[in-house]
């Protein structure tokens, strides 16, 4: 999907200060560019119309895009909302859109929760979100359900759906006392968020996103955005499609920084109390053909959930959905760190039918500080019988289990290249002791083969595999300086299957994150000086 954004269309309307924004989103034709006043106060909420087909687009645009805010391809973060007009609202959602509306660009935007309707209200949201009798003294905003809808569940058919909308370089967020549920609902046919910032997505009892889609067909793409939620940073699936046999599809997620405040961590000297609904950052509980590249992920701790920070989940939600699945993902070149546990893979719904999770790779990431003081710190858990999961060329510094498996086999699987820790256990499932014994019952037909399992006992395994006794036997440039790069003394350089490096290629992992996002790599410290080069 192009996301760029080519300067004013064909007719200019300015919306100054104090004028009313929705009487112009009504007038608005294809082609016309909204021009709002950078700093002014538009109070929704605002629904965005269906309008003559034709392909142009409408445009809402800061009047300091040129003079004060980021070009495109540069994300945007707070300190930019002084050159963002700041639309908002104290009830609904601050942006919607009505069934058919298409082709909308949000450029250079503050998206926020208006004020309480009244003080009373205001002291009630305090009392209900677990504040100070103090706080509910003072003034808030409104707890919001959603920020932005973009389609939803009573959108009964494709054509009923928003088409082709885009935010760029827009700053979104909940109130930092009590949040908000929904940064952006992604329902549309087409759309994409970019360059952004969504913050402060939180609810205490209830999960929390910055991205939610689950009644929209696609393509999707997310790039280059600052992601913070409680219940997970970005998430497809989770409640059943209204169209019959909607899967989310053709889902671009590249370059982001996908995070939750420590603040929301019990525990951690930064710790502000109140206990929101902490699960996941990433989850697909329904989705296909899906990219995950050259991303961030952290911050994920045991709290409502067991802590898994990257969930292939295939849900019939609520049992209405048996068409549901998770298929053709790839996830590659990211880095996941400072989190509970890796990845989750369960091959089928053990609530309500649904089909099968298969064709996923996770290929070439860096999984650091997983467990300790995080949670249990297994890598990855396979659960009740995918088919043709492949975990490659990955380097994984966790605590607990590499491999866990229960339920059903998993035909198909391989594991093969990778850099983990044999720990307690290593490949283990329910019922079966480490090793072979798991393996043979779990896995039929395996790949394991070329993989640096470290300080696990060779009786256990396959011939195929390397043994190294301690972390500093396998070889990496500097381990406790965080840099996992093999060094050219090491034993396990140019020994994978494909004549590489045993575990992660952080070449390849420090361009993709470099290419795609904020100049990620820089927050990577194997990634070095090599990230301005590699730009």
């Amino acid at each position: 999907m192009d996301t760029r954004y080519t300067g004013p269309g064909s007719h200019v309307v300015q919306v100054p200060s104090g004028a009313d924004l929705q009487a112009a989103l009504d007038k608005a034709q294809p082609g016309d560019t909204l021009v709002l006043q950078a700093d002014a106060v538009y109070t929704g909420p605002f629904t965005l119309r269906a309008k003559d087909p034709g392909g142009d687009w409408i445009t809402l645009v800061s009047s300091d895009l040129a003079k004060g805010l980021p070009a495109q391809g540069t994300r945007v973060t707070p300190a930019d909302a002084a050159h963002m007009p700041k639309l908002q609202a104290s009830y609904e959602s601050v942006v919607r859109t009505a069934p058919g509306a298409g082709h909308y660009r949000l450029v250079g935007l503050e998206i926020r929760p208006g004020p309480p309707r009244s003080s009373t209200v205001g002291k009630a949201l305090n009392w209900m979100h677990g504040n100070s009798a103090k706080d509910a003294a003072a003034p808030l905003s409104a707890f919001l359900e959603n920020l932005m809808v973009f389609g939803s569940s009573a959108d009964s058919s494709l054509e009923s759906l928003p088409d082709h909308i885009i935010v760029d370089r827009c700053y979104l967020h909940g109130d930092p006392a009590i949040g908000a549920r929904r940064g952006i609902a992604m329902n549309a046919r087409t759309g994409a968020v970019v360059d952004s910032y969504i913050s402060d997505i939180k609810k205490k009892g209830e999960d929390a996103q910055a991205i939610s889609g689950w009644n929209g067909p696609g393509p999707y793409k997310i790039v280059d955005d600052y992601l913070e939620a409680a219940g997970e940073n970005v998430m497809f699936g989770g409640q059943d499609p209204t169209i019959k046999d909607l899967v989310p599809s053709d889902i671009e997620v590249r370059g982001n920084h996908l995070t939750k405040q420590l603040a929301w961590k019990s525990g951690d000297p930064s710790y502000q109390g109140t206990p929101w609904q902490v699960k996941n950052i990433f989850e697909l509980k329904n989705a296909q053909r899906v990219l995950v590249e050259g991303n961030l992920l952290e911050n994920n701790w045991a709290q409502a959930q067991t802590g898994y920070s990257i969930l292939f989940t295939v849900r019939d939600q609520d049992g209405g959905a048996p068409w549901s699945v998770v298929q053709d993902v790839t996830f590659k070149d990211n880095v996941v760190r400072h989190v509970a546990n890796g990845v989750n893979v369960l091959g089928q719904d053990d609530d309500y039918t649904s089909q099968q999770a298969k064709r996923i790779l996770i290929a070439n990431n860096l999984f650091e500080d997983v467990g300790g003081p995080w949670g249990s710190g297994n890598l990855l858990l396979m659960d009740n019988g995918s088919q043709d999961v492949t975990f490659t060329h990955n380097t994984a510094i966790q605590t607990g289990s590499i491999i866990f498996s229960d339920g059903k086999p998993d035909p198909g699987f391989n594991y093969t290249d990778n850099i983990a820790f044999q720990n307690s256990y290593g490949i283990i499932g329910t019922n079966r002791g480490p090793g072979m014994s798991t393996i043979s019952v779990y896995f039929p037909g395996v790949q394991l083969r070329r993989n640096a399992i470290v300080g696990a006992n060779a009786s256990l395994y396959p011939s195929d595999n390397f043994f190294p006794h301690s972390v500093a036997a396998v070889g990496f440039v500097g381990a406790s300086g965080h840099n996992y790069r093999l060094a050219p003394s090491s034993a396990y350089k140019a020994e994978a299957d494909d004549g590489g490096d045993i575990g992660v290629d952080m070449d390849e992992l420090c361009k993709a994150l470099d290419e795609y996002g904020q100049h990620l790599a820089t927050a990577v410290q194997s990634c070095g000086s090599s990230a301005v080069a590699m730009h």
